[in-house]
């Protein structure tokens, strides 16, 4: 089997980072970078791995990268610290392993635990994910945020198991990420030249809805389904306000 460095970065994840290392028992080696958290993370991780490693915040793409830098083995594992590795996805992997893979990187399913259940509707599901890569062909690449893996070849595999994915602990904190997300969204946009219509603006988020609750079924998951689909329009409709804020400054 090909051997597989998994990477991990953090930043003040004390509450989540022993489950998420413990689901990387399988790897060959483990590599936690560390952006100088101020809770019990890195003495938390150090319980796991040697290779843990202090470095002040440069960014999603450029920690992830250096974390890959670090990696004994070429292909590599990034996980971040909410989410887990399942045993039959751990299973898909070593049979992939076995021998040279055709494709250079591979994505999986990613299935969130949001409002009580396991979310397989709106646009939290399937969410691919591209987080198994030979970092010879491939490397992370964006700006601000929605970083991701590119491969030189710009063909990917795909897995069938599912990563799975704790991204709030309730909606409060949802909400507060999101302000923080919708803020570097819109700065992204803006530096790649768009600019929000009023059009965009009266229509993008109602047709978020529309794809969240009917067309990606939301409505099948309830009460959870339609606040999701409501929060994601939200979402939607203060990307392109803060777009809107930064033209006309």
């Amino acid at each position: 089997m090909l051997p597989v460095s998994a990477i991990v970065i953090t930043k003040n994840e004390a509450d989540a980072i022993a489950d998420a290392l413990k689901s990387l028992s399988w790897a060959d080696e483990i590599i936690v970078v560390d952006a100088e958290s101020t809770d019990n993370t890195v003495a938390i991780a150090r319980q796991f791995t040697e290779r843990v490693y202090v470095r002040a915040w440069k960014g999603y793409v450029d920690q992830k990268n250096h974390a890959a830098t670090l990696a004994t083995h070429d292909w590599i594992f990034s996980l971040d610290a909410d989410e887990r590795v399942t045993p039959e996805l751990n299973a898909e992997i070593g049979a992939l392993l076995q021998s040279d893979p055709t494709m250079r990187g591979y994505r999986m399913p990613r299935v969130s635990f949001y409002l009580g259940r396991w979310m397989r509707t709106t646009d939290m599901y399937p969410d691919y994910q591209l987080r198994l890569y030979d970092r010879r062909y491939a490397r992370w690449h964006g700006l601000h945020v929605h970083e991701s893996v590119k491969v030189d070849t710009d063909v990917v595999g795909y897995l069938k198991s599912e990563l799975q994915h704790y991204p709030y602990k309730d909606l409060s904190e949802h909400l507060i990420r999101m302000d923080r997300y919708t803020t570097l969204a819109a700065r992204q946009m803006f530096e790649k030249g768009k600019r929000a219509t009023r059009l965009e603006l009266l229509f993008h988020p109602p047709i978020a809805f529309v794809r969240n609750y009917i067309l990606k079924g939301g409505f099948r998951d309830g009460k959870p389904g339609l606040i999701i689909s409501l929060v994601n329009s939200y979402y939607v409709m203060l990307k392109f306000a803060k777009l809107w804020e930064l033209q006309r400054d």
